[in-house]
């Protein structure tokens, strides 16, 4: 499975461009998903340059090595003809409707080989959140 990761509020908090805390559990999680030789990862981030240099070498400094970072292989070669999209078969970003999953379902989803199961509803698996959400801003709940 070729797994898109989002850096900035998926791996670590939003700090940009400086690099905030590790989201519990997302380098752990990672590492046991690469250890998976059937999964393959990719960080998929707007980060660019040295930015991305830093998000890379951080991760790798943790044991997380990505496959490919902005692009679907190493070494791709990007024209203004080639979509910045990755393609891949799982996308983990914070900016999901619903949110950012907590590490623990993520793996679960993963491992069970089915990330579409309904984890959202089991008590625990999302993180309460003080602040009103997106919707709830607009609608009223």
């Amino acid at each position: 499975m070729i797994i898109a990761v989002d850096f900035d509020g998926t791996i670590v908090e939003h700090k940009f461009p400086k690099i905030g805390d590790e989201i519990p559990f997302a380098l752990e999680t990672l590492r046991k998903i690469q250890a998976n030789p059937h999964h393959r990862l990719i960080l998929w981030t707007m980060r660019t340059g040295k930015e991305l240099n830093e998000a890379v070498e951080y991760c790798r400094e943790r044991g997380v090595i990505f496959y490919a970072h902005n692009e679907n292989y190493p070494s791709e070669k990007l024209d203004s003809d080639t979509p910045r999209k990755v393609a891949a078969d799982l996308y983990i970003d914070d900016r999901n409707i619903g949110g950012l999953p907590d590490w623990g379902a993520i793996y679960q989803m993963i491992k069970s080989g089915n990330p579409y199961q309904p984890y959202a509803n089991t008590e625990g698996y999302y993180p309460k959140s003080k602040k009103k959400g997106f919707f709830a801003k607009f609608f009223g709940k």
